[in-house]
């Protein structure tokens, strides 16, 4: 069995396994969690959560603040996946491992894909607390999750990532946070590998790239999800202002404490564009 066929056929059994526990859910609608927002999953109507240590061929996470829990339910009316926690790059998993579950979710029928992350802010107008709808993304892990064959069933090899997130999505997401008195910054994400935290050097470099936020997901998720034709629309937490900008130091800690005063907001935010689908 080669790669790309080996890749597919995992996909399909983890899609059996889902199936035969959820035989009547059709969902078209996924949300990534990222660290610190895994109290999204209150707003939904669970109808059935499975571990990631029960499905197969997926990893287990080992991050605080990343449940690692699929959520199978109603939100705003519809059927939904909810991604509870997701897992790194940096963890040591493979960057094919990373971008599983966004593969086995089309499989299941999604077309729409809202992921979210905390990330420190690069633009010197940001603030911790503030949310910023993500209008492009640098890859800067040092590699791509697409690298190696290509399963044909999933996309085309050379994956077009002009609008890497869905314009119309966007639009409708700023008409949601207007109505909703929100107020959303624009700007382009950086991922990076990580764990560790940035420089102040990088993140003066990373300005200078035109990148306004940083963080060490969601950018192999967006291409994973533009290679096999889901739309996007992202939205990052800024937790912090990124090394430099203030002589605070960083922690995993703080950014989850950040991120959790505001995720009333991020999770209005998000129900109510759900709701407007």
């Amino acid at each position: 069995m080669t790669n790309q066929s080996s890749v597919w056929a995992k996909a399909l059994e983890t899609k059996a396994f889902i199936n035969e526990q959820l035989p009547d859910f059709k969902p078209s609608i996924a949300i990534v969690l990222g660290s610190g927002l895994g109290r999204f999953a209150r707003r939904i109507d669970v109808v059935k959560t499975i571990p990631y240590s029960e499905i197969p061929h997926f990893k287990a996470t080992s991050v605080e603040g990343h449940a690692g829990n699929l959520i199978f339910g109603n939100l705003a009316g519809r059927q939904v996946i909810c991604q509870q926690g997701r897992y790194h790059f940096y963890e040591g998993h493979a960057i094919q491992d990373t971008i599983f579950p966004i593969r086995v979710m089309r499989t299941l029928g999604v077309e729409t894909l809202v992921v979210t992350n905390a990330a420190g802010g690069i633009h010197l107008d940001y603030r911790k607390g503030d949310i910023m709808l993500i209008e492009d993304q640098i890859n800067f892990q040092g590699t791509n999750p697409l690298m190696g064959a290509n399963p044909p069933e999933f996309g085309p090899r050379f994956p077009d990532m002009t609008h890497a997130f869905d314009p119309e999505y966007r639009a409708r997401m700023l008409t949601v946070a207007d109505q909703l008195a929100i107020e959303l910054k624009r700007g382009v994400y950086i991922s990076v590998t990580g764990p560790s935290y940035e420089t102040p050097a990088e993140i003066r470099m990373f300005r200078g790239w035109g990148a306004d936020a940083v963080g060490m997901s969601t950018a192999n998720e967006v291409i994973a999800a533009n290679h096999c034709g889901i739309r996007v629309v992202g939205l990052s937490c800024i937790s912090n202002e990124a090394a430099g900008i203030t002589d605070e130091k960083l922690s995993h800690d703080d950014v989850g404490d950040v991120v959790e005063q505001m995720s009333e907001r991020l999770e209005n935010l998000v129900e109510a564009w759900v709701k407007g689908l």
